[in-house]
C-alpha cells in the first residue's frame, strides 16, 4: 500500500471481492505498517484515521489484527517489528487468529 491511510480500504476492498463467486474468501485481515513522526501534524492524521477506519470495519464484523506502529523514528520501529525484540507483527497475526477462533466458538454456541 502506498501508506497506513490505505490499508483499510484495501481490506474493505478484499473483502468486497470475496462476494464474487471465483475470488477467494478470507477469515480475517493483518494490517501492517508504520507511521514515523514527523515534524508535521499529518503523523497524528494518519495514527489515528488509519486505526479508526480499521476500528470502523472490525464493528462492521471484519477480523482485524491491527499491526501499524506508530513511531518516533526508524530505530524504534524496527525494534518493535524484530521477532527478538517487539515481534508486534506477529502479535497483530496472533490476535487475528484469536478473533476468527473466538467468532466460531460464538457462532458454535449460537446455533449458526
Amino acid at each position: 500500500m502506498p501508506g497506513a491511510l490505505e490499508v483499510p480500504t484495501a481490506i474493505a476492498l478484499a473483502e468486497e471481492a470475496g462476494r464474487f463467486p471465483t475470488a477467494p474468501r478470507y477469515d480475517g485481515y493483518v494490517a501492517l505498517g508504520c507511521v514515523i513522526r514527523g515534524e508535521t501534524y499529518h503523523f497524528e492524521i494518519v495514527s489515528d484515521q488509519s486505526a479508526a477506519a480499521l476500528s470502523s470495519l472490525g464493528l462492521k464484523g471484519l477480523i482485524i489484527g491491527n499491526g501499524i506502529l506508530t513511531t518516533e523514528d526508524e530505530d524504534q520501529a524496527w525494534a518493535r517489528a524484530r521477532i527478538s525484540e517487539g515481534d508486534k507483527g506477529g502479535g497483530a497475526a496472533r490476535a487475528c487468529l484469536d478473533l476468527i477462533a473466538l467468532r466460531k466458538r460464538l457462532r458454535v454456541g449460537l446455533g449458526a
